[in-house]
């Protein structure tokens, strides 16, 4: 049992109470009208700690005394909940679905952290749990991860664990970032090279991109189209929406190795692309033409397909398709005719101007489908179409000057978010990137800029972290990577915190210590507080580290 004072993120009002419900043998769990996913969700998890059968309850009166509810209060807003253990069992109500969802997240919480096991460990572990009643809602609604499986493919496995980690800390978007130059990983049927030949390259820069070394393995690998509906059906029990990233116009070269007349053909040998194996901005753009407009119209009919609007009724943003739009060199677009002859024929006034045309026109082609399109800050270069949201991750300016201009914003700027950034200045820190981002640096990150207006302020969606991985080869990596981190970020994302100032950081980390139990159990690499473990670090392998403070911008 752990007590209602250690849970993370912190709920909004949490009275204690004397005594504690029991769970037993006897016990059962009574799901109401449309909570039903989440009765199987919560029955699966908490037989496989406890042992416990917990037989379903056919009416409230059935958990009495030793059993859990589960109801829906219309009165109660979508992801509010309110979860109460007295001397009548433990009842979670909550605005829909997604809210008992998350009111049963925080019973786990409560049970202690065995409950977070697949097996018993013991009669009387995972069974008690405190008298308490508590009432909870998100601060926002968007509350994010974004994946990089591109640089380095993450296994179908790794991607459900992610999730389930996500579920455990209350977020509710996975951004997946599925293109990128280094690889393709979702799989287009009427386009088999895509991942024949994009998914797959010959070798990988170790470290950042001036390290002399290299790991010659070939690495590569992608989803089929049903390992991408489970991924999403997965996610959507546990009421989180996936967003998928295809890279456009730049991050291309994988697309552009597999099919090579995507690719400015007048400018270089495109057929002589790979797949890039090393880091950094790529030259190799897409060639802004009707053929590689029809291309990623095709790719995106079958992601639609893939990421249907209706995935979760969590949340509305799994009618989002994100396109990228960042990083885009134009030098090929200057020296090709092709391209120089689109911007004449548009009236467009330069290459900036090419590259708003083009992400325009699949804003357009997104809303005709009843779909959104959400892109990096880069895409409000030339103005946006209506409807689009931003991705601010270059500092707060992006989002700040898009909400100013009436559109959604998703706070990521890259100084306070990107988990791949090194945790601390110390020369055992493996891989060191950018700059120092403490835990409690990320606990103390501010999603809103001041400067917003109140009504400009609305239009920020929320937050996310983002865990690129060009120095995460492995599952271990980006556990070290992203944990404890997310932890943080979780709270600052569900939690009414004060100005970052005035928060509790010391009040955090004590309740870090009984999350850290909570970690074990669900078996994370994360990074101790006293610092990376012998097996963890990587020495010799180049970093890019920046000193100082990071820009708060």
């Amino acid at each position: 049992m752990t007590s209602p004072t250690e849970l993370i993120p912190a709920p909004r009002s949490v009275v204690a109470g004397p005594g504690e419900v029991r769970l037993t043998a006897y016990s059962q769990l009574y799901a109401g009208p449309a909570t039903e996913g989440v009765g199987h969700w919560l029955r699966t998890v908490l037989r496989q700690a406890t042992g416990l059968p917990l037989h379903e309850g056919r009416e409230l009166d059935d958990t009495d005394g030793d059993g859990i509810g589960l109801q829906l209060d219309p009165a109660l807003g979508p992801e509010e909940y309110r979860l109460v253990s007295d001397w009548t069992g433990v009842l979670i109500e909550g605005g829909s679905a997604a809210g008992v969802f998350r009111g049963a997240q925080t019973l786990r919480q409560l049970l202690g952290p065995d409950a977070y096991r697949r097996a018993p460990l013991g009669r009387d572990r995972a069974r008690a749990v405190p008298h308490v009643t508590i009432e909870d809602a998100p601060r926002f609604r968007w509350r994010g991860l974004m994946l990089d499986v591109a640089r380095h493919f993450m296994p179908k496995e790794g991607v459900l664990r992610y999730l389930d980690l996500m579920a455990a800390h209350k977020l509710n978007v996975l951004h997946f970032h599925l293109t990128d130059d280094q690889g393709w990983r979702i799989e287009i049927e009427r386009y088999p090279r895509l991942t024949e030949v994009g998914s797959w390259r010959a070798r990988t820069k170790l470290g950042h991109r001036a390290s002399p070394l290299w790991n010659d393995t070939p690495h590569g690998g992608h989803y089929t189209q049903d390992d991408i509906r489970e991924i999403v059906a997965y996610a959507a029990e546990r009421h989180i929406a996936v967003v998928p990233e295809i890279d456009v116009p730049g991050h291309s070269q994988a697309a552009i190795a597999a099919y090579p007349e995507l690719g400015n053909t007048d400018v270089v040998d495109t057929s002589s692309l790979t797949v890039w194996d090393t880091w950094g901005i790529n030259p190799n753009v897409l060639a802004p033409t009707d053929t590689t407009l029809r291309f990623y119209e095709g790719v995106l009919e079958e992601v639609l397909e893939l990421f249907p609007a209706d995935a979760t009724g969590a949340s509305a943003y799994s009618s989002f398709v994100h396109i990228g739009g960042d990083e885009c060199p134009k030098n090929q677009w200057r020296a090709s005719d092709i391209a120089q002859k689109r911007i004449s024929d548009l009236g467009l006034a330069d290459e900036d101007a090419l590259q708003s045309w083009f992400i325009g026109h699949f804003a357009g082609w997104l809303a005709e489908r009843g779909r959104r399109l959400i892109g990096w800050d880069e895409i409000l270069q030339g103005g946006l179409a209506p409807g689009a949201a931003v991705s601010s991750w270059r500092g707060y300016a992006g989002g700040v000057a898009a909400a100013r201009a009436g559109h959604d914003v998703v706070m990521c700027p890259e100084q306070h978010v990107y988990l791949d950034h090194r945790q601390d200045a110390g020369p055992e820190e493996p891989v060191p990137i950018g700059y120092v981002r403490t835990l409690e640096d990320v606990y103390r990150f501010e999603p809103v800029p001041a400067e917003l207006t109140p009504e400009d302020a609305g239009r920020v969606l929320g937050t996310q972290a983002n865990a690129w991985s060009e120095v995460t080869e492995n599952q271990a990596r980006v556990d070290y990577q992203v944990f404890p981190r997310l932890a943080a970020l979780a709270e600052v994302a569900w939690s009414t915190l004060p100005a970052p100032a005035e928060r509790d950081f010391a009040d955090f980390e004590r309740r870090m210590a009984a999350h850290y139990r909570r970690l074990d159990a669900l078996g994370v690499a994360y990074r101790p507080p006293t610092g990376p473990l012998p097996w963890q670090r990587r020495p010799g392998v180049l970093g890019r580290p920046i000193d100082g403070t990071p820009p708060n911008r």
